[in-house]
């Protein structure tokens, strides 16, 4: 056993000095062989700077393919690099150190050899490490790169409203889709581009992307553009299989903006692989289209932005930023803004205009100027080529030829033109088929017309939906279109020619349109055997027409003579038997028209202000007639018997501003309009009620539009562009009770009721208090009602009145009787106020008030609940009332955020337009009051006793943010547009200042301060901040006291 445990100790003692041997050897190597090692780590080294050179080389290639770095790539390489310039450092310094020796030099340094080798062989094992690592199978990847924006995007105050109003939209998350629309060159691209570019930077989404749609659009394009923003590659060929890979992919984005750009038609976001509504909550899209219809319609777009034309101040501002500082030259100058004025404010005409002339010599902008004045040319080079191919294109896609035909016919004839001319040169040219009345006519022509506003072909006119205008630029588009295209020639009051066309272009010649032309003769016949429509309007009284001048153009479909003068019409005119339209508005016609009764085919004849005094017998022979004018024919006293009845197919029949005779021996009786089956529209001026035929009035209940005046004196021409379809007139010397039963029922569907002079009646309205009676009324107008106390009998709703004017009524108490029984114990009689709180007008949108003796319009106690019926007010006027005491509190103005024009005169005992006793807290702890946000024009006239126009705490500062023109005039008590009530009572501080700090108008323009004999000054320092920032007119009369007027910072840029 000791034996076993002796031989078992020396085994270990043998094995443990085995492994101290060969420690000792592994350290004794290291001084031995340290070159070897040296010599390895060096070889190493080299083989890694190859390997990272290698791998540098392919990273280069990469970056050259916008490739980015691959993380482990990347990595490996800062590792290297660090590791190679720190222990080559290292093993630099040892291996000096073991070149020192020891012992006076005789012997060397064996730790320092040591240490040396031991480092190089550690760091050759990590260089081998590292180069085995280095097996890169690619070294970069490509990625989305990031957007890139050079955007020439400009912010004009024209933008920034759409672009704000943009920008809310995206924010709010129940708009999933918007859309702007505008016309070409308009810069809808650029207003997305900078959209896109400002959500790049705030990081609303995720991602943004946008794509350009195009006429034709390319769906596996659009799919590969939407991809290539992701970073997904698309590889499959099936269209369905690419856009369920796309919309997987989109889904992945936690919110994502899609901006669709230059839309033309439905674009199958399925089909491209979009998700859209609950598929993806986060997803929203903005399109951009020329037409409104595609948005609205075919996308169905949340909500839709019109962008429009710059104004004439940010068009010459565009202009000098494209042209450079060579326009602000003295000689110049002129020159440049007139090139600027001549791009109609459309931005893509404006930069390329101004680009194409910068640093130009003088002559070079004379000469664009020439040719920008010049009116027209076939290949006109008074617009740049892309704006003309925009424009062209536009009109090329509309779908059909009518609809391009009306387009052109609304271009020439431009604004301002009634839609019943246009209406009658589309019926007589075939423009409007598959309808079979006037009035379905009129509704497909406003449909088109709508259609080509929603292209922004046309403009929304001001006046109304059935008003248009053109713009300048594609005028020109559409006359060079017309020439080319359809063969019409059109001159205007702008062109210089003189001459005819030669004999070969008159024969191609399809339409002419002369329009106040600078032509002062007409050739003896038109040579024109195509020529369907022939229109011309001149001043020039000596131009005629000779007898013979229609021979060769028996083609003709519309004839249309504006302000001409003829002894007698030409005899060839009875040779148009294929005339359906002629219109000889304004012209002396020499007292004879019989020759118009032999045009068989006559559809629509319009003698609107021209000098007829009969209508004869003939005309009775134009059975095919639908619609006769002879509105404003002041002469016109005869119509001859039978010649109406005659008329079997009258559609409309317009015959208001004329002195008829009714029924009088050989002449027309108003018993034959009732004998017109199809008679739809009727304007008729009739001078006493009662010398009507029994049933009159009865047969009338058919008509769908009418204008009837009952009475002596109305100026028809007052109401002669009034848009409501049914209007009723009545000047009578009696009741309402004692008018034909046919009357009442036709006031019953009136939505326009003018009342004047009921004497005796002191209920207005009495017969018509009933709900359907009220529901249709949209204009009210009652005057000179000596009698009337009351408007109705009853409290009611008018539900769709927009326009309420009460004239002339001094014995007016209120405007409902059961208001006096319901309110004397607050009020005396002659103090009730004009509206009670059970009166409403929900859409009441214009509201005029003249010489009626009310002490107060509306109860001062009047809750803001009750007053939100008046909310709707645009117009306020009250005029002559010169009780009136008390209009509004604070409170009260607060509810009239839509209100743009407001008018007080001669109201003589009115102190305070409002009164500020009933502010609430909250409002008390404003620093700032906004008043009437959307008031533009303000009139303060013959106010005897304001003292001014609000109170005011001294701390609050009351702001009228968009109002322009400010007159004041009159007002001898005047002590400032802000009163304020002293510490000491109730009584005012006469500050004698007009504008103190405590008041701001940031967006007033002008001022007219006249008669104001209080006041001392016009401003106190110092003003408001941004208070009357854009001031450029002032007008001071009659202010005897004044000593100062201009702040220092006031003193330039305006008019005194």
């Amino acid at each position: 056993m000791e034996a076993i445990a002796t031989g078992a100790a020396a085994n270990i003692s043998s094995e443990a000095a085995k492994g101290i041997f060969q420690e000792a050897a592994r350290h004794i190597r290291y001084v031995i062989f340290y070159q070897r090692h040296v010599k390895n780590f060096e070889d190493k080294l080299k083989k890694l700077i190859e390997k990272r050179s290698s791998v540098q080389q392919d990273i280069v290639v990469a970056q050259r393919n916008v490739e980015k770095v691959k993380a482990d790539v990347q990595g490996w390489c800062d590792r290297v690099d660090k590791l190679i310039i720190e222990e080559e450092i290292k093993v630099k310094a040892l291996e000096d150190k073991s070149k020192i020796k020891c012992f006076f030099g005789l012997c060397p340094s064996f730790k320092s050899r040591y240490r040396l080798s031991r480092k190089a062989e550690e760091d050759a094992t990590t260089f081998d490490d590292l180069i085995k690592e280095c097996q890169f199978d690619r070294v970069g990847y490509r990625d989305v790169p990031e957007a890139t924006f050079h955007t020439e995007f400009v912010t004009f105050e024209s933008r920034k409203k759409v672009f704000n109003d943009i920008m809310e939209s995206l924010k709010d998350s129940t708009i999933r889709m918007i859309g702007v629309y505008g016309m070409p060159g308009v810069g809808k691209t650029l207003l997305v581009k900078e959209v896109e570019r400002q959500l790049q930077e705030v990081k609303l989404f995720n991602s943004v992307v946008m794509v350009i749609v195009s006429q034709t659009p390319d769906i596996k394009k659009i799919q590969d553009q939407i991809a290539e923003s992701l970073g997904l590659k698309l590889e499959e060929i099936s269209l369905v299989i690419r856009a369920r890979r796309l919309c997987e992919r989109l889904k992945k984005e936690k919110n994502v903006l899609i901006i669709l750009d230059d839309i033309w038609k439905k674009l199958d976001l399925e089909e491209v692989g979009i998700p859209f509504g609950s598929q993806h909550k986060g997803f929203k899209i903005l399109l951009t289209s020329r037409n409104k219809k595609v948005l609205c319609n075919e996308m169905n777009a949340t909500k839709t932005f019109q962008l429009g034309d710059l104004d004439e101040e940010e068009a010459w501002e565009l202009f000098k930023k494209k042209a450079g500082d060579c326009v602000e030259h003295a000689d110049l100058r002129p020159i440049a803004i007139e090139v600027a004025k001549r791009c109609a404010g459309l931005p893509l005409a404006i930069s390329t205009v101004a680009r194409a002339l910068q640093n130009k010599e003088l002559y070079v902008w004379k000469e664009a100027l020439r040719q920008l004045r010049r009116p027209y040319s076939e290949n006109p080079s008074e617009i740049s080529a892309e704006v003309y191919k925009a424009i062209e294109l536009s009109f090329n896609q509309l779908p059909d030829d009518p609809l391009k035909q009306t387009f052109l016919l609304c271009s020439l004839l431009r604004r301002d033109t009634r839609i019943e001319d246009l209406l009658s040169y589309a019926i007589g040219l075939g423009l409007i088929n598959g309808v079979n009345t006037l009035e379905e006519a009129r509704n497909n022509l406003l449909t088109k017309m709508s259609y080509l506003k929603e292209a922004c072909l046309l403009i929304h006119s001001d006046t109304g939906e059935k008003y248009w205008d053109v713009h300048d630029l594609t005028y020109i588009v559409a006359k060079s279109i017309a020439s080319k295209d359809y063969q019409m020639f059109s001159l205007g009051k702008e062109d210089d020619r003189t001459e005819w066309p030669d004999g070969e272009s008159m024969k191609k010649c399809k339409q002419f349109w002369l329009l106040n032309p600078s032509i002062n003769t007409l050739p003896e016949q038109l040579n024109c055997p195509q020529l369907n429509h022939f229109l011309l309007y001149s001043k020039d009284h000596s131009l005629t027409l000779p007898a013979d001048f229609f021979k060769e153009a028996t083609n003709l479909k519309v004839l249309a003579l504006t302000s001409l003068q003829f002894s007698s019409l030409p005899s060839s005119i009875s040779l148009l038997t294929n005339l359906s339209t002629l219109c000889l508005d304004e012209c002396k016609l020499g007292g004879d028209i019989t020759i118009i009764g032999g045009l068989k085919n006559l559809e629509i004849l319009s003698l609107l202000k021209s000098d007829i005094r009969i209508l004869p017998k003939e005309i009775g022979q134009l059975v095919k007639l639908k619609l006769l004018d002879v509105s404003w024919c002041a002469k016109l006293k005869t119509i001859s018997n039978r010649v109406l009845s005659s008329l079997t197919r009258l559609e409309e029949l317009y015959m208001g501003g004329t002195s008829i005779q009714w029924g009088q021996s050989s002449t027309a009786s108003l018993a034959e309009l009732n004998t017109l089956s199809r008679l739809s529209t009727l304007e008729v001026q009739i001078p006493d009620a009662k010398a009507a035929p029994p049933d009159f009035f009865e047969g009338l209940q058919k008509l769908g539009s009418y204008k009837i005046f009952i009475g002596e004196e109305w100026e028809w021409e007052c109401f002669g562009n009034y848009q409501h379809s049914r209007t009723v007139n009545l000047r009578l010397s009696t009741t309402i009770d004692d008018l034909d039963r046919g009357i009442k029922k036709l006031l019953k569907k009136t939505e326009d009721l003018h009342l004047d002079e009921l004497k005796g009646v002191k209920i207005a309205l009495q017969e018509l208090t009933d709900e359907e009676s009220l529901s249709h009324l949209k204009n009210l107008h009652i005057q000179n009602g000596l009698d009337t106390e009351y408007i109705i009998n009853d409290e009611n709703e008018f539900p769709q009145l927009r326009s309420l004017t009460l004239q002339r009524l001094p014995q007016l108490i209120s405007f409902c009787s059961k208001h006096e029984t319901g309110a004397t114990g607050s009020f005396p009689q002659h103090e009730l106020p004009l509206f009670s709180e059970k009166i409403s007008f929900p859409y009441l949108e214009k509201l005029w008030l003249k010489s009626i003796n009310v002490t107060r319009v509306w109860h001062n106690k009047l809750s803001i609940t009750s007053f939100h019926t008046y909310e709707k007010l645009t117009t306020l006027k009250i005029e002559g009332c010169g009780s009136l005491k008390h209009l509004f509190s604070f409170s009260m103005a607060k509810c009239l955020r839509h209100l743009t024009d407001f008018e007080i005169i001669g109201c003589h005992c009115l102190r305070e337009i409002i009164f500020m006793e009933e502010r609430e807290e909250e409002i008390q702890a404003t620093l700032t009051l906004s008043l009437f946000p959307q008031l533009k024009s303000l009139e303060l006239k013959d106010l005897q006793h304001l003292i001014g126009f609000c109170s005011d705490s001294p701390t609050q500062v009351i702001e009228f943010q968009a109002l322009k023109s400010l007159m004041i005039t009159n007002c001898p008590e005047l002590e400032g547009f802000i009163c304020r009530p002293s510490t000491e009572g109730n009584q005012c501080i006469s500050s004698q200042v007009l504008f103190d700090n405590k008041v701001a108008f940031p967006s007033l323009e002008a001022v007219c301060t006249h008669y104001l004999r209080k006041l001392k000054m016009i401003w106190q320092n110092p003003l408001p901040t941004n208070s009357f920032p854009k001031l450029r007119e002032i007008s001071i009369m009659g202010l005897p006291n004044l000593k100062f007027y201009l702040e220092k910072r006031l003193q330039r840029g305006f008019f005194i």
